[in-house]
């Protein structure tokens, strides 16, 4: 029987805190068991296994970010979008870097079949990358150089890999400056 107060939503938040707080590798059913005063079986009548509870943090971690970088590129276009996207999703890394974790996972298509903030993060991108004129498969090319840019970055900050004075904020703006020149002279796929 469940215990009364657990329901898969607070488990998935309590998750969600902890892998901000210590990690997503160091979210486990024993931890958020005793954090629920309840023993590791009691969890079971809310989620399948440790996997499933991670995905289940990707997908609120995924519905989040895709509703910030939403709210921040609305009625924007061109440089001032790239720049409210990037910096938007550089934001809910940094505040939510378990949460972050969480959604560059590997996933089956299963675990995301019924998970439209990833397809829609997907549709942002794409809308925000129409505004400099790409078409497929330039489309797909520019997203996922913008997926790498913004990753590895935010990746090499939370590791702490910026050990270079030069404040890191500057370094993101000139790289969004970068990126914005690359978006706007990108060597389109007919002219290859």
């Amino acid at each position: 029987m469940a215990r009364v107060g657990i329901t898969a939503a607070r488990l998935t938040e309590a998750a969600a805190d902890l892998a901000d707080e210590a990690g997503l590798d160091n979210v486990t059913l024993s931890a958020l068991a005793r954090h629920f005063g309840v023993r590791d079986a009691s969890l079971y009548a809310h989620v399948d296994n440790l996997r499933a509870l991670r995905v289940r943090i990707a997908h609120l971690g995924a519905e989040e970010m895709t509703a910030r970088i939403a709210d921040a590129v609305a009625g924007r276009a061109g440089k001032d979008a790239l720049v409210a996207f990037a910096d938007a999703y550089r934001g809910y890394a940094l505040d939510h870097p378990g949460r972050y974790a969480a959604t560059q996972m590997r996933f089956r298509p299963d675990e995301v079949a019924d998970a439209p903030a990833f397809r829609r993060s997907v549709d942002l991108t794409y809308g925000m990358l129409r505004a400099y004129g790409l078409t497929e498969p330039d489309l797909t090319d520019a997203g996922r150089l913008l997926r790498s840019a913004f990753h590895g970055f935010v990746h090499l900050e939370l590791g702490g890999g910026f050990g270079h004075p030069r404040a890191v904020g500057d370094s993101w703006a000139r790289s969004l400056d970068a990126l914005h020149v690359l978006l706007e002279n990108w060597p389109r796929t007919a002219d290859r």
